[in-house]
């Protein structure tokens, strides 16, 4: 029986053991897509206890301590940080099979150097110990982005952000690139409640007056060049449908021209809306040799009652089901007319792997090393079994070697560890075909798979 969570966990033979080890465990870290807030990174954050650095904002947490009957306010009501903490302590051994089970214990190894088993017995041990390795100011945020030897952070932002803390950021931390991404979907969401407000934010740090649909892609061309003087490089679209309809620039000047009048748009005429914009905007990366993450298949806020009380990104979300094969065939073809540019496609839904990883193939092209990508195991997917099944996937339909890649796509700066994770995860499935003479246990051939999936195919492909 093998220990806990042990120097060879997830590592079940000779090669994967020595290719993790050898090769992976110990490469820079290109966390391409991530929730994390700049300005702690500006500040230097210190934390003064686990709970604020493992529970604040953390719904992966949040909706694992609902399934087990926690109380809410012990999850983001007013119970004190140490009372959360007992909570989540409480939750954890119920959590087999779960990989936050994992991540949390590869935390306390990575960061606390703790090795013991969290739960309700040891938790107040386990509190006290790294609470006070958080105070030291030994382990503040700058702290934890170097000692995870994390090369390159992608933050997620608004067109209408004026990436203060990126430009501050350029000049005082030099040793981890901190650049913006372009998440333009408050352009794309017509029918929000306050879709006119956020255009007015958008006119006032644009200076571009959107009186038409020509304003409004004028003041986003804007945005992006000003994106691209701070060093972004990717963009990312959540689309919680994929959106495909024949419209023509008429067409979507007269839909914009209603919604700024303060009308509703109806389904088709929203769908036109997002299409002809969405288009626009990736013609406008590929000039630029940006890369463009497409996120789909999400259903959001599905519990109206405790949307209203906490709003979004509080645990809420779920997978969709919507069709995505030919309207995102549609989609790419439109780009393609006049510049598709690097591509990252993430499903929510699993069941779409091969329907992406297919797809992608037919848009394949030479100004990248695998220019289309299908992106890593996402949010429910981040697991063994997803993260296996979109490397096999991947693998059988496509060029693994090409891959891109982990991101954490975390709002903690302790979840560095999900790319070890990965790692392991990479190195143990290789290994396994080696093991099983599907593949020649070439060292040489096997450590640059290796390397390259886990550090050099990202760095390349976004140019860091």
């Amino acid at each position: 029986m093998k220990s806990f969570l042990d120097n060879n966990f997830l590592l079940s033979n000779p090669t994967a053991i020595n290719l993790f080890h050898n090769y992976a465990k110990d490469l820079p870290i290109i966390d391409y897509h991530c929730h994390i807030q700049q300005h702690e990174i500006r500040e230097n954050k210190q934390f003064a206890n686990l709970t604020q650095i493992w529970l604040a904002g953390d719904h992966y947490k949040w909706r694992a301590m609902r399934s087990c009957g926690v109380a809410e306010h012990y999850i983001t009501g007013n119970a004190s940080d140490y009372d959360k903490f007992i909570a989540w302590a409480k939750t954890l051994p119920q959590l087999i099979g779960n990989p936050l089970y994992h991540w949390t214990h590869l935390e306390l190894q990575r960061y606390f150097n703790i090795y013991d088993v969290l739960n309700e017995a040891n938790a107040d041990k386990i509190w006290i110990t790294a609470n006070k390795l958080l105070t030291s100011g030994k382990l503040n945020v700058h702290d934890i982005i170097s000692q995870s030897k994390v090369e390159a952070i992608c933050t997620t932002d608004d067109p209408v952000d004026n990436l203060a803390d990126h430009l501050a950021l350029k000049d005082s931390f030099t040793n981890t690139k901190v650049l913006p991404s372009f998440r333009p979907d408050r352009a794309l969401n017509i029918n929000a409640a306050d879709y006119l407000v956020w255009l007015n934010k958008l006119r006032e740090i644009s200076g571009v007056e959107i009186k038409s649909y020509d304003n409004l892609l004028s003041a986003l061309t804007q945005r992006i060049d000003f994106f691209d003087s701070v060093g972004c490089k990717v963009s990312d679209h959540g689309l919680n449908y994929v959106p495909f309809a024949e419209t023509t620039d008429d067409e979507v000047s007269a839909i914009f021209q209603r919604v700024l009048s303060g009308h509703h748009a109806e389904p088709l005429e929203e769908t036109k809306f997002r299409t002809h914009t969405l288009v626009f905007l990736a013609n406008q990366y590929a000039k630029r040799g940006w890369a463009m993450q497409l996120h789909m298949n999400a259903t959001r806020n599905n519990n109206s009652h405790m949307f209203a009380k906490l709003g979004p990104d509080t645990g809420f979300d779920a997978v969709n089901d919507t069709p995505v094969a030919m309207p995102l065939s549609r989609l790419l073809d439109a780009m393609n007319q006049n510049g598709l540019p690097k591509t990252i496609l993430y499903s929510l839904n699993h069941n779409d792997n091969y329907i992406l990883a297919t797809l992608m193939g037919c848009f394949q092209g030479h100004e990248a090393r695998g220019k289309i990508q299908l992106g890593s195991g996402w949010w429910f997917n981040d697991q063994r079994d997803g993260m296996e099944e979109q490397l096999k996937a991947l693998a059988n339909l496509g060029a693994l070697g090409t891959f891109v890649g982990m991101l954490t796509d975390s709002r903690s700066f302790l979840s560095y560890t999900r790319h070890e994770y990965f790692r392991r995860i990479l190195c143990n499935l290789i290994g396994s075909w080696v093991e099983n003479g599907e593949y020649p246990a070439d060292e040489n051939e096997l450590k640059k798979l290796v390397q390259n999936i886990c550090y050099y195919n990202a760095k390349n492909y976004f140019s860091f």
